[in-house]
């Protein structure tokens, strides 16, 4: 008994730790997440309500069966019936009130107008292809696996799915939402303040479903425009030799044949666009931090970092490796 209680502050301190956290539903910084949070809440203290009503009842009745078998026959069923038809009223008021709730929250979430700033979310196995499409052809850039966007805006996401059904979930920011083959469906979503928000596919999607990660990252207006014209530039010209040279090998080897690098003359649409590759947090759908090591370990051997994927192992030796790695991490 003692050992017990000296274990519940652990216990206490395990549980409210999953309150918070990088992907936690209940630190919340989005609109729509905080109505997700009020819904969560509502719906756990009603339950709460109803489990201690419940138990209350169930210790009175336990007791006055007791009194009842020592002194007295039986309880008058009228007023027995009366309490069950109330509760069964009242049981009727709570689901409907709850599905009210949840039916508008989940409507809440995915209000959009056309006016705010649109972003295409494609989900693949197992990353995902970011487009901005504002301005038109000339201005359209995509990147991979991070979402940027400007903090008190609304941001209407355009989600799309190349192959089989993701999820799309940004905890902090938003709730899920589907993205389906064949069938476009729209999220709204609304950093209230700067930051990093991890997001995850919720759909098992295969293989790599659990590294299939993403990061939203909200700026201040004037950050975002920035980084939103820097996207839009091709590639920074090459000065260094060996970045040079890793240029070079990647239009020579099969790279040039999956991926664009704009201005390079490798313009392939099959896996990320790696224009700007140098300035991402991480890679492989966040699998790993974006340092010249980790690109290279990808680049060396991606079957075995993450088996299954649709990127082949280059055969390079060290040299050329060295090389590739430099060009990749110039990619700001």
């Amino acid at each position: 008994m003692k050992r017990t209680r000296s274990l519940m502050p652990v216990l206490l301190v395990a549980l409210l730790a999953g309150c918070a956290g990088t992907q936690s539903a209940l630190d919340v910084h989005g609109t729509s997440a905080v109505h997700l949070k009020h819904l969560i809440f509502a719906v756990v203290a009603v339950c709460t309500t109803i489990w201690i009503a419940v138990m209350a009842v169930l210790a009175a009745a336990i007791l006055r069966s007791r009194r009842r078998d020592a002194h007295t026959p039986d309880a008058s069923e009228k007023r027995m019936s009366m309490i069950i038809a109330g509760a069964v009223c009242l049981t009727v008021v709570i689901v409907a009130g709850l599905t009210l709730g949840s039916f508008y929250t989940t409507r809440a979430m995915g209000e959009i107008d056309k006016s705010d700033l649109t972003i295409i979310v494609r989900a693949e196995q197992w990353w995902w292809r970011i487009t901005y499409p504002d301005g038109g052809a000339a201005l359209a850039f995509q990147t991979a696996n991070e979402i940027h966007v400007p903090v008190g805006g609304n941001v209407r996401l355009q989600l799309e799915s190349a192959d089989v059904i993701h999820s799309f979930w940004v905890p902090s920011l938003a709730g899920k939402q589907d993205l389906v083959p064949g069938r476009t469906n729209f999220l709204s979503i609304r950093a209230e303040r700067p930051g990093v928000y991890r997001g995850q596919c919720a759909e098992f999607c295969g293989l790599q479903h659990s590294h299939m990660a993403m990061l939203v990252i909200a700026e201040d207006e004037a950050d975002f425009k920035r980084w939103q014209e820097a996207q839009r530039q091709d590639a920074y010209p090459i000065v260094a030799q060996e970045v040079a040279a890793g240029k070079a090998l990647f239009l020579t080897k099969p790279c040039a044949g999956c991926h664009t690098i704009r201005g390079s003359g490798a313009k392939a649409t099959t896996g990320p666009d790696l224009t700007h590759v140098g300035s991402r947090q991480t890679i492989a759908a966040g699998l790993l931090d974006r340092t010249r090591g980790s690109l290279a370990a990808w680049i060396a051997d991606p079957q075995t970092l993450k088996p299954g994927n649709n990127m082949p192992m280059v055969p390079l030796g060290s040299d050329e490796l060295r090389e590739i790695s430099a060009y990749m991490e110039s990619l700001k």
